[in-house]
């Protein structure tokens, strides 16, 4: 069991939904960064999805692309990154973090090495977007034996045929892709998210959680009502890009997770 599997066997007998949040690692500072990825649980936030910046993010809409800019250019790198995690983890050892990003930085760090300082730092799951399950023995497989989730990615075009394979050898949760295209690009609709979320349940035992096009409480309430919860990352980093101050940022959170959790 890991703090993926805890959390959702936990919210259940709660009769709750999960909220996730996405941030990007590093943006717009490290320090700043790591306030707002803290202030992230006593939110509501339940799951903790931490962007690892990288230059060619091609999965990601303008603004979430601008966030891993601005993280890279404020020196993130993956040491940081996992360093962020460490000071977390010193004082949380409860939240699930999950890392997203691309298989790159992973692979020129080597796989081995990498797996080793995540699962010591304190990660709990990977989302590596540009990794298909064909690829499954790179990563996926690897992550899975050193005690890491490896979640993959469900969208409107993965069909009946292709569903199986992505499901193969996906834990802790599978994440549906609620609109085609990037990220922060339309608005999801619950009732278009439904019978998708449904199809996926049918033949996985795992949680179903839907990201992408989430801006409002409402629509974090419309998205948690059809699924096991919802992820929201562009609405956030925006809010971020403007400069808000961290408790600004904590507060709109939290206001997505109250929409979320009242589902």
């Amino acid at each position: 069991m890991t703090r993926i599997d805890d959390t959702f066997a936990r919210l259940k007998s709660e009769g709750k939904k999960a909220f996730v949040a996405y941030v990007m690692a590093g943006d717009p500072d490290f320090d700043t960064s790591l306030e707002i990825v803290k202030s992230l649980p006593g939110a509501g936030v339940d799951i903790i999805e931490l962007g690892a910046p990288f230059t060619d993010p091609m999965a990601d809409g303008p603004t979430i692309q601008l966030a891993g800019q601005r993280a890279l250019e404020a020196g993130m790198t993956m040491d940081r990154t996992l360093e962020m995690v460490r000071a977390f983890r010193a004082e949380n050892t409860t939240t699930p973090i999950v890392l997203m990003g691309y298989y790159n930085p992973i692979y020129s760090r080597g796989v081995d090495t990498f797996l080793a300082e995540a699962n010591e730092a304190g990660v709990d799951g990977l989302i590596v977007v540009d990794l298909p399950p064909e690829e499954d023995d790179e990563l996926c497989i690897p992550a899975q034996a050193a005690g890491l989730n490896f979640i993959r990615l469900a969208t409107p075009t993965t069909d009946d045929k292709r569903l199986p394979k992505v499901l193969q050898n996906t834990s802790g949760f599978v994440y549906y892709v609620s609109i085609t295209g990037i990220t922060g690009s339309a608005e999801a609709q619950a009732g278009d998210v439904a019978p998708e979320v449904a199809r996926i349940k049918a033949q996985t035992d795992l949680p179903v959680i839907v990201g992408f096009g989430i801006k409002t409480p409402e629509t974090a309430r419309g998205i948690a009502s059809v699924a096991d919860g919802a992820v929201v990352g562009s609405a956030i980093v925006a809010q971020i890009a403007e400069g808000k101050p961290a408790a600004e940022v904590t507060a709109f959170v939290k206001s997505l997770a109250e929409g979320a959790h009242s589902a």
